[in-house]
């Protein structure tokens, strides 16, 4: 069995796919991971939620890569 493997999805990419790669990770529907990191942000004051969104986007790898 091959380990899973993060990575950033190419196919169901609304930004940089990073929502998308943890909902596949996870095996969870992407609406719902984007839904729950909105509200994250919006909690968290919208800066560091999109800090470490870019982040994630930089250091995550892509799909097939």
């Amino acid at each position: 069995m091959e380990p899973k493997k993060l990575t950033r999805t190419v196919a169901d990419r609304k930004l940089m796919g990073v929502c998308g790669g943890l909902a596949k990770y996870f095996g969870i529907d992407p609406v719902i991971v984007r839904v729950g990191y909105a509200i994250f942000a919006v909690v968290c004051a919208c800066i560091p939620a999109l800090i470490i969104y870019f982040l994630c986007g930089l250091i995550i790898p892509e799909e097939g890569k």
